[in-house]
Formats: structure tokens, sequence, C-alpha cells
């Protein structure tokens, strides 16, 4: 379907599991999504590894993966400058990805700063992916809400989308509900809010999610006009930097069957897909 773009996460998927996924195995199955059809994978991110230790390995997976024949653009996480730095060596990565809260309590558990000090932070990093040929995506953490008590509305996510856009040319946005908080009602209303008014910004919604609360999220983003979808195969993952207990993630293989039944050609090979999902039960701790 035009203007459909499916954003497969693993990096999301993986990164809370404390049990290390052996390197071999990670690009075995990574090398297994690139052959899916995804428009990007979230594959990995260049943060500290006493954060997140579960991608230390990030450089060696991307000098391995076989990428032949593959279309899918590469994203990776930074929570820094020193990440960006290390992100822009690698001629696969197409995308940086900074996670720019709207919740000063989250922002400073997530990146160990305030807000203004993450504001400065996104203007260095975006500067320094132009200059090396890097595109920069935003996400808006705790979008829709948040569990500290923090305000947040679709004027606080306005005021903050349209600096990143007219300040620093960032034209990727991604909603995220980070903890799964998110009403329909609010995703509907915050994405009619932003669209229309940022109309040249691609936004996508990053959606936290349960198995029988995933159709109704979907769909109120869908009805706000958002057409990127982030997902992870068997909706494994979460932010364990929110909350002790993970929120998982959209499940992929649900949302694209959804979508397929609706008469929307995502342009996925759903064999190839299957095969992932399958696979994915060998990589991921039962």
């Amino acid at each position: 379907m035009e203007g459909l773009k499916l954003i497969e996460c693993p990096r999301d998927a993986m990164q809370g599991i404390t049990t290390f996924i052996p390197t071999d195995l990670k690009v075995k199955y990574l090398n297994e999504l690139l052959k899916v059809g995804f428009d990007t994978i979230d594959i990995g991110s260049f943060v500290s590894p006493k954060a997140i230790p579960q991608l230390a390995d990030t450089a060696e997976v991307l000098s391995r993966i076989d990428r032949s024949g593959s279309k899918s653009k590469l994203l990776v996480i930074v929570a820094n400058e020193r990440g960006a730095e290390e992100a822009v060596k690698q001629e696969s990565v197409t995308y940086l990805g900074y996670p720019f809260s709207i919740s000063e309590t989250f922002q400073q558990r997530n990146t160990n700063t305030s807000i203004e000090g993450s504001w400065e932070r996104t203007s260095r990093i975006a500067e320094f992916a132009r200059a090396n040929g890097k595109e920069l995506v935003v996400y808006i953490s705790m979008a829709f809400g948040n569990p500290y008590g923090d305000p947040w509305n679709a004027q606080v996510a306005l005021h903050w989308t349209e600096r990143l856009v007219k300040e620093l040319g960032v034209r990727i946005i991604a909603l995220s509900d980070t903890v799964g908080v998110a009403r329909p009602e609010d995703i509907t209303s915050m994405f009619s809010a932003l669209i229309p008014a940022l109309p040249n910004v691609e936004f996508g919604a990053h959606l936290h999610c349960s198995p029988d609360n995933w159709k109704m999220k979907t769909q109120a983003a869908w009805d706000g006009g958002c057409r990127r979808f982030d997902g992870a195969i068997k909706g494994y993952g979460g932010c364990p930097m929110a909350e002790d207990e993970l929120v998982g993630n959209l499940q992929t293989e649900l949302f694209v069957r959804s979508l397929e039944e609706r008469g929307m050609n995502t342009a996925l090979d759903l064999a190839q897909l299957d095969r992932c999902v399958a696979e994915a039960a060998g990589v991921f701790p039962a």
C-alpha cells in the first residue's frame, strides 16, 4: 500500500532480555529478517553496555550481517553524542534513532539528562548525523502519557515536535507509547493534531501493547492518519528503563495479517515472515 511503512524492531525485542543472546544467533536471525522486505529494521544500539548489555555487540553484528538482495534500511539507537560517533562509522546504517521524552522523569531515567539537556544533545546529534550522511529519527517517548504524573498533552508534543522540525530539520518522528498506557482516543487525537500541523513530517507509531488491545491501538493510529508502524515479531520487548515490568511491542505478524485481510498489500514476503516467526522461538528465551 502506498505510504505504508513497516518497521521491524529486533533491537527493542532484545534489549530487555538479561540472558545474553549469542552474537552468532543474532546474526542468523537478523539475516532472515532482512529477507522479509521491511522498510527498516531497528537492528541495534550504540549506548552504554552497562545500561544495555544485550546490545554491546551491535558493531560486530553489523559487520557480519548479509544485506545482499535486501532493500531494508537499518536504524540504530543512540543516547548521546558518543553513541552517535560510533554509529556513523557504520556504512550500512541509514538512520540514527534518538529517544526524546516529553516526560521529565523518563528523560532523566532513560538518558540521564533533563528535557532541556536532551534538546541540546539532540541538536548536536542531528548536526553530526547530517554531516556524516545519516538521517535522524526522533522517538517522542511517553507521547501518550506516563506513569510518573508528569504533564502531557498534544500541545506539549506539538511544542517539541515543531522545534525538532523547524530548528533541527528532523523529518521522521515516531510517537512512542513507551509503557503501554495510551488510550485509543488519545492516540487518534495526538496524530490528528500533529499530522496536519506538520504535513511534511513522516509520523510513526511505536506502540507497546498487549494481545487484547493492539487492534484498538493500531486502528486508532490509522484513524489519526499514521501509516508508519513499528513492531516486533511475537510482540517481544519493551523498555527496561521505564518500569520493572516490560510491556511488549506490537506483534508484527498479527498486524501484518490484519492488514492483508483488509485487502492492503504490505509488499512483504509473507512466507519468509512465517519462517522468522518460527525461528524467533529459538532466539528469545521462553
